[in-house]
C-alpha cells in the first residue's frame, strides 16, 4: 500500500507519516512548507526506504496532478490545512484558500486520477479527508458529538473545514470519489507548533513566563494523543467505507484551567525550584469561543476496533519531556513564526536528499 499525505511535515501529518514508515508502508509527503510545517518533524525518517518528500501546495492543481500520476497512491490522507482559531480570526480569507479551495482542488485531481486506473485499483483507492470536531460548534454540560451531529461552525477556521468536509462528501456522492471523513477531538504531543494550548502552556512555564488562558479556563476540550490518532486513521484507511464518517476521539475530557494547571504541576516536578501555578494569567475570551467538545468514539470501537491507548497524564509527560529535550526544534519553530515565512534555510540543507 502506498500512502500520500497532504500537510505530512505538520503536527499531524508527520505522525501519519512516521508510524507508516514504521510499518514498512511507502509514503510520499507533500508539504509546502508554510510557517507550521518542517521537515524537521521527519527528519527521522527522511531517509527511510519507501519515503519520499515534495513541496508543494495543495492548492496548485498542476502539481497535485503531477504528483499522482507519478507515485500513483492506493491511499491519500489530506491533512493540508490552517488549524488555528486565532489565526482564522485574524485573516480568514486565507483559511478559506488552503482549507476549501485546496480541498477543492484535492479532489478534482483526484477523480482525474482516479478515472485514469484500472478497475481494481479505481475500486481501491481512499482519500482519508481528516477534519476536526470543531466543526460540530459548541455543546453544553452533557452529550458527546458522533457520526450524525449537525455542523454548526463558530469560527472562520472550523467554517472553512466544514465546507472541506462537504465538499469531500458531495464528490463522493456525485462523483462516486471513495471518500472517508474523520473528525477527531483536540490532539497533543511531540511536534506540535508552538501556538496551540498545550505547548503555549509548557514552554511558559518551562521559561518561566504568563501562562495564558482565556476566560476563566472553564472552556474544556477531548484530548486525543497525536500517536493514537495516527494510528486511527491507519487503521480506517485498512478498514472504513467510502462515504462513511469516523468520530475520533481521546476520551480524556478536562477544562482549560484543570489541563493547564496539570501541565504547571508536571513542569514543577521536572524541574524543581519554582510554582508554575502561579504563572497562569485569565486573559480576555476570544470571539466565539466553544464553550466543550466531546466526541463519542463508539463506532471506531466497534466497527474498526480502535481505541485510544494514551491517557491523559502519561501523554502530558512524554509530550513535556519532549519539549523539554528538543529546544532546538521551538527555537526554531518560533524563529519561523516570527518570519512569517517558510524556513528557506531549513529547506536549503535538505537540497540533495529525497526531495523532489
Amino acid at each position: 500500500m502506498r500512502l500520500l499525505v497532504t500537510g505530512g511535515a505538520g503536527f499531524i501529518g508527520s505522525a501519519v507519516v512516521r508510524l507508516a514508515i514504521s510499518r514498512g508502508l511507502e509514503v510520499v509527503t507533500v508539504d509546502a512548507l508554510t510557517y507550521c510545517g518542517s521537515r524537521e518533524n521527519l527528519e527521522t525518517v527522511a531517509y527511510a526506504r519507501g519515503h519520499s518528500f515534495i513541496r508543494a501546495d495543495v492548492t496548485d492543481r498542476d502539481a497535485i496532478s503531477d504528483i499522482l500520476a507519478r507515485h500513483q497512491p492506493d491511499v491519500v490522507f489530506h491533512l493540508a490545512a490552517e488549524t488555528h482559531v486565532d489565526r482564522s480570526i485574524d485573516d480568514p480569507l486565507l483559511f478559506v484558500r488552503t482549507n476549501v479551495l485546496g480541498t477543492a482542488t484535492l479532489l478534482e485531481c483526484l477523480r482525474a486520477y482516479r478515472d485514469l486506473l484500472p478497475g481494481v485499483r479505481a475500486d481501491a483507492l481512499r482519500l482519508i479527508h481528516v477534519s476536526t470536531d470543531e466543526v460540530f460548534g459548541s455543546l453544553g454540560a452533557d452529550g458527546c458529538f458522533d457520526e450524525t451531529s449537525p455542523y454548526r461552525p463558530n469560527s472562520p477556521y472550523s467554517a472553512s473545514k466544514a465546507g472541506a468536509d462537504h465538499l469531500a462528501r458531495a464528490w463522493g456522492r456525485t462523483y462516486g470519489l471513495p471518500v472517508v471523513v474523520t473528525n477527531c477531538s483536540n490532539n497533543y504531543g511531540p511536534y506540535q507548533y508552538p501556538e496551540k494550548l498545550i505547548p503555549v502552556a509548557i514552554l511558559a512555564a518551562v521559561e518561566g513566563r504568563p501562562i495564558p488562558v482565556y476566560g476563566r479556563g472553564d472552556n474544556v476540550r477531548d484530548w486525543l494523543f497525536v500517536e493514537d490518532h495516527a494510528e486511527a486513521l491507519l487503521r480506517v484507511a485498512e478498514w472504513g467505507r467510502p462515504g462513511e464518517t469516523y468520530c475520533i476521539g481521546g476520551g480524556a475530557e478536562t477544562s482549560n484551567r484543570a489541563l493547564v494547571e496539570q501541565i504547571c504541576d508536571q513542569v514543577d516536578a521536572a524541574l524543581p525550584g519554582a510554582r508554575r501555578r502561579d504563572l497562569i494569567t485569565y486573559i480576555a475570551d476570544r470571539p466565539g469561543h466553544d464553550f466543550r467538545y466531546a466526541i463519542d468514539p463508539a463506532k471506531m470501537r466497534d466497527q474498526l476496533a480502535w481505541r485510544p491507548r494514551t491517557p491523559l497524564r502519561e501523554g502530558l509527560a512524554r509530550t513535556i519531556r519532549w519539549y523539554l529535550d528538543n529546544p532546538d526544534w521551538w527555537t526554531r519553530a518560533r524563529a519561523r513564526a516570527a518570519a512569517g515565512a517558510p524556513d528557506a534555510v531549513e529547506h536549503a540543507r535538505w537540497v540533495g536528499g529525497p526531495s523532489l
